[in-house]
């Protein structure tokens, strides 16, 4: 039983980047899918905390892109070939609209990565997403688009709630 996520991560991280592709070269590339992978990181160890969970998605699987590859207009596109996009089987809806979240929100970012800090998959160190938390005007050129909240809000509001929720966040109260 696999109790890794990484297949989650790997395709979700790989949605992100092909919804809001870095604005540049090779090194905006670069710098936008690292922050596309620790966002989608955190959401993931947010949404399966314990191995047992990681184990369960493993099994069943994650539900794939289908509908946010509607919400935002991705499936426009002719009909695509099953292998070559056999990895978006592996997307999670909630772990991309998590990430959504946490890329278009610092301070829910950090509130993330200080609640994953306590959990299993991480050993607390938030340097690790340093990326994520503290961009500098590289990464935030780099990923411009993945980190717009404008352009993020309809992914982001798929299930902003129930990241609030799981975060206990005030905010949640409120609404």
């Amino acid at each position: 039983m696999q109790t890794d996520l990484s297949p989650v991560i790997a395709a979700t991280a790989h949605w992100m980047i092909r919804a809001y592709p870095p604005t540049g070269g090779a090194l905006a590339a670069a710098l936008c899918e690292v922050q596309a992978r620790q966002a989608v990181t955190v959401a993931a160890w947010l949404r399966y905390p314990t191995a047992m969970d990681a184990a369960l998605v493993g099994m069943a699987g994650p539900g794939g892109s289908a509908r946010l590859d509607w919400v935002t207009g991705a499936d426009a596109t002719a009909e695509r070939d099953a292998e070559e996009h056999a990895w978006r089987t592996w997307v999670d809806e909630v772990v991309a609209s998590w990430a959504a979240c946490l890329l278009g929100d610092p301070v829910l970012a950090e509130r993330a990565v200080a609640d994953i800090a306590r959990g299993e998959h991480t050993t607390g160190s938030p340097a690790a997403f340093r990326r994520l938390l503290a961009p500098d005007a590289t990464d935030r050129d780099a990923a411009a688009l993945l980190r717009h909240p404008d352009l993020l809000a309809s992914v982001a509001g798929l299930h902003r709630g129930e990241l609030l929720d799981r975060l206990g966040s005030d905010e949640a109260l409120a609404a």
